[in-house]
């Protein structure tokens, strides 16, 4: 099977792979992006971060076993997967930003949704004259093993000190979230922060009320 295309809307940042995911929707000229915008694009994107998959868990994603009624499938979890951490990421980050995904109501319901598609096991891999590594293994198809890596380190990320490092990006525009590393990081890229920037000098020269012409 022909390796997918990465989808051209895709923002990968460096994050951990749970905001990544979260991040698949951003804005372009005031108009929302989605890169899971169909089933090609969000098996396309799981190519994208396939490389830290593999760095990360030992897992990867098989072009082999995505083909018909499983992309669909495996792209409908994925999607289901980042409308729920959006959904709770906006409560852990206070986020006062207009929801731009399904809504998931009920805290609960996104909770639900990421333990239900988290599963996997680690396994040790040791091979004769080799380093010992982790890999981890999952009963579901390597597709959905991607999706369970990505459920299994949000569980980590939001149970985990990183949760009180998760934050919105709130310069103008944006839609992403980003983990606070650094005391003075404001925002999720140097973009945003130059935006910011700029509409604080504009708020500050044009805000208030000027003086009447009078004569």
């Amino acid at each position: 099977m022909r390796r997918p295309e990465v989808p051209a809307g895709a923002t990968l940042l460096g994050e951990p792979l749970a905001v990544e995911l979260m991040n698949t929707v951003r804005m372009d000229r005031g108009d929302v992006q989605d890169a899971l915008s169909d089933d090609a694009a969000a098996v396309g994107w799981l190519y994208a971060i396939g490389d830290r998959l593999e760095a990360e868990s030992g897992g990867n994603v098989d072009s082999a076993e995505l083909h018909g009624g499983a992309v669909g499938e495996v792209a409908g979890r994925l999607r289901g997967l980042r409308d729920a951490l959006r959904r709770l990421a906006a409560e852990t980050t206070d986020d006062p930003r207009v929801p731009v995904t399904p809504a998931i109501p009920a805290r609960q319901d996104a909770i639900d949704t990421v333990n239900a598609l988290a599963p996997a096991w680690p396994e040790l891999l040791w091979p004769t004259g080799g380093e010992p590594a982790r890999a981890f293994r999952t009963s579901a198809t390597t597709g959905e093993l991607a999706i369970s890596l990505i459920a299994h380190q949000a569980v980590e990320l939001f149970a985990g000190a990183q949760r009180t490092q998760l934050r919105a990006c709130l310069a103008p525009g944006c839609l992403l979230y980003f983990v606070k590393q650094h005391p003075r990081r404001e925002w999720c890229s140097a973009v945003c922060g130059n935006r910011a920037r700029v509409a604080r000098h504009y708020h500050r020269h044009h805000s208030g009320s000027h003086p009447s012409a009078t004569g």
